[in-house]
């Protein structure tokens, strides 16, 4: 009768299976753990240090920029170009939307405010200074900036206008804290 009953149920487990079941489980847990463990010290140092956070921002101060006048700070260790410009200097760039862009974009995307034009200062060919902040400086046909390494124009909204830069000068993230404070980053 005992024979029937266990043959009723089915087959009964080895102890042996169950085990090894656990040890493959707990084995596979602690090496989940240990390589978690010894990779997060090299993940962590991925991440920006201190210095290179303190400096991801900067705020500047507009008062005492004219219409028409150009500066340039500091930022990431990289020239950010300001540009007050003109209401001619809007209607010029607003009306070059629809010229022919090797990298096409609306000056309306490129500018929080229309009077205020924010781009990072570095060719997008092979990271040169293009002139065009200075008194005195050539500023290139399309009233921009001009790159004199291997000849880009860009205009007034820094948009690539002529030359072998693959796209406009770069828009930071900005925002505006009042009339006159920007934060860049």
């Amino acid at each position: 009768m005992a024979k029937e009953i266990a043959n009723s149920l089915g087959p009964m487990p080895q102890s042996g299976e169950t085990r090894r079941d656990f040890l493959y489980l707990t084995t596979g847990t602690t090496a989940a753990v240990g390589t978690a463990a010894a990779l997060w010290p090299l993940i962590d140092t991925m991440n920006p240090s201190a210095d290179v956070l303190a400096l991801s921002t900067t705020e500047v101060n507009l008062e005492g920029v004219e219409p028409g006048q150009r500066i340039t700070v500091q930022w990431r260790s990289r020239p950010l170009f300001i540009v007050r410009r003109t209401p001619e200097q809007i209607t010029e760039a607003r009306a070059d939307d629809s010229a022919d862009l090797i990298d096409p974009e609306p000056d309306s995307a490129r500018v929080q405010r229309a009077e205020w034009l924010i781009v990072v200062g570095v060719c997008t060919h092979l990271g040169c200074i293009p002139l065009g902040q200075g008194k005195g400086d050539r500023v290139g046909r399309y009233g921009g900036w001009f790159c004199p390494c291997h000849g880009s124009l860009y205009d007034i909204s820094g948009r690539v206008r002529r030359g072998p830069a693959p796209r406009n000068l770069d828009v930071p993230e900005y925002a505006f804290l009042d009339d006159t404070q920007v934060r860049v980053g």
